[in-house]
């Protein structure tokens, strides 16, 4: 920082000036030409321009910019070097006492999505009002950070600041993501109290959590009690019975919404195309994707052209989807191309597989574990040799499967072979006997998807100890006898613990319901609710 403090006199505008990047030198504009330099920096991880940057903003006198102060902090963490970014709240929180300044920093910080340094900046703050928790709250829930948004909020409520509607919106949503009934309800319970007037954005997130949370029917009931005259409320329903593959009832729910004069847009559709997709409704799909434009005049975007492609390669009209792709009018990003390279494992064609995994840009584990899988559906163990050995030189790792399940108000979290709880000898107890007794009603692994040329024992046991299995007998383990089981998991349910989990709801007349990272699973007497279309 030296730099910094040998060029603050009067001749720093100018010699700043002179040592940044020629491309700014026709800014005009001292905020503009930061904002931009800030934006390359970052973009490049180069900290000598940062640091130019930082010391214009000394020189010009910009310490009360919020907007400019957040891209500085950013870059600096780009540079990684969060030591200056943690100095530049420092300095800003000492010097400065305006609560509207200070919340329009932490807005723009978690806008940029630094949820750490904000939290400092939180931390630090000398007083803080509604929007200032609000900030907070819904930043790291925008952010992804769901859990502490959540835990956030419990210290908002320990707080002598009350919570309104928009922090409602957001721990709505937090608790839509984590996922579990008891979160939601006790969110909601705590609305009702609080004497919350709903709005429409509240509304829409209420049945949204609900219908995550897998209580779609709540959701509809909170549906048909609101004002519905807001698309997001309709939007909200839709999309949640998309979620639970109740397809012919979101289009339902959409003549509704036209019955009621509510114009759709954009969100409704994407709701409408993923419906159709999860339970392969094709001409369907078609008609609402052709009606955007013709009867609407809403120009489908990349995620509807996505739903699409989904819609299609799910069908197995896997040449038409990497037609569509072809013909998109923008190109298409790295989801689409997953889901291409998905179906091709899903009916077996490699080669228009290798042409989906060489357009991903940034490749993930999944992306290789998705090929070699189709190759070992061919028993082409040699290419899935080489996909693994690719892997080990990228060092890419797999995703690790991870499955959770409540009870007693804890969370309870399980991995693929996990022995790390503390019940581990009872859990695989009755692991062991839920899989002898699926065998004996006539279970056969689905050993294909295991990605090794080896033994078929040795698939077998790589197979019965996928998380969710785990979860699953842990929650026989811990349930009375014909209550519900209720399972998350972070990746898509693979076929052998789908087949399996339809067995054990019927030997145990249990229901169990997953939701994996795509959609909800409800399995009941041998069947699921997705009817194995997935």
């Amino acid at each position: 920082m030296s730099s910094l403090r040998s060029i603050r006199g009067g001749n720093a505008r100018r010699l700043i000036a002179s040592q940044l990047p020629f491309r700014f030198s026709k800014l005009q504009d001292p905020e503009l030409l930061i904002r931009h330099v800030l934006e390359s920096s970052k973009r490049a991880g180069d900290f000598k321009t940062a640091t130019k940057a930082h010391a214009r903003i000394i020189a010009c006198g910009y310490w009360t910019n919020p907007p400019l102060l957040a891209s500085l902090v950013s870059a600096y963490v780009r540079c990684h070097r969060l030591d200056l970014a943690e100095r530049v709240v420092h300095h800003v929180t000492s010097r400065c006492r305006d609560l509207l300044t200070l919340n329009i920093f932490l807005r723009d910080l978690l806008g940029a999505g630094q949820c750490g340094v904000a939290r400092k900046l939180f931390d630090k703050m000398p007083e803080r009002d509604v929007v200032t928790w609000n900030s907070m709250i819904g930043g790291l829930t925008r952010n992804g950070r769901f859990h502490d948004a959540l835990a956030s909020f419990r210290d908002m409520l320990g707080s002598d600041v009350e919570p309104d509607g928009f922090t409602f919106a957001s721990v709505f949503t937090s608790c839509a993501r984590v996922g579990f009934i008891s979160h939601a309800s006790w969110a909601h319970g705590l609305m009702i109290e609080k004497k919350i007037e709903p709005h429409f954005i509240l509304n829409a997130a209420l049945i949204d959590m609900y219908a995550r949370c897998g209580k779609i029917q709540t959701a509809r009931e909170i549906f048909n009690s609101v004002h519905r005259d807001d698309v997001s409320v309709w939007n909200s329903m839709i999309n949640g019975l998309a979620i639970h593959g109740h397809a012919r009832d979101a289009l339902t729910v959409f003549s509704e919404l036209e019955q009621e004069k509510v114009t759709p847009d954009s969100i409704t559709f994407v709701g409408l195309l993923t419906a159709c997709s999860r339970c392969g409704l094709v001409e369907e799909g078609r008609k609402y994707f052709d009606s955007m434009r013709s009867r609407y005049s809403i120009q489908p975007e990349i995620q509807h052209y996505g739903a699409m492609v989904d819609l299609l390669a799910r069908a197995g009209s896997v040449d038409e989807a990497y037609a569509m792709i072809k013909e998109m009018p923008m190109k298409p990003d790295a989801a689409i191309w997953r889901t291409l390279l998905s179906s091709c494992r899903v009916f077996k064609r490699s080669r228009l597989g290798e042409v989906a995994i060489a357009h991903i840009p940034c490749r993930k584990s999944g992306d290789y574990v998705l090929l070699s899988n189709t190759y070992c559906s061919l028993t082409r163990w040699d290419s899935a040799a080489k996909m693994r050995n690719l892997m080990k030189r990228k060092g890419v790792g797999k995703n690790c499967g991870k499955s959770w399940v409540e009870f007693a108000g804890e969370i309870h979290q399980f991995r693929s072979g996990d022995r790390s709880h503390r019940e581990t000898d009872a859990l695989y107890e009755v692991l062991d006997e839920l899989i002898k007794r699926t065998k004996m009603a006539g279970f056969v692994p689905s050993m294909e998807l295991v990605l090794m040329d080896v033994a078929d024992e040795e698939k077998e046991e790589n197979l019965n100890f996928h998380s969710e299995k785990l979860a699953v007998a842990y929650g026989v383990l811990k349930s009375s006898p014909g209550s519900e089981i209720v399972v998350l998991k972070n990746l898509r349910i693979c076929y052998d613990c789908h087949c399996w989990i339809k067995l054990v709801s019927r030997i145990l007349s249990r229901t169990i319901v997953v939701r994996d990272r795509l959609r909800f699973h409800q399995f009941e007497g041998g069947l699921c609710s997705c009817n194995d279309y997935w």
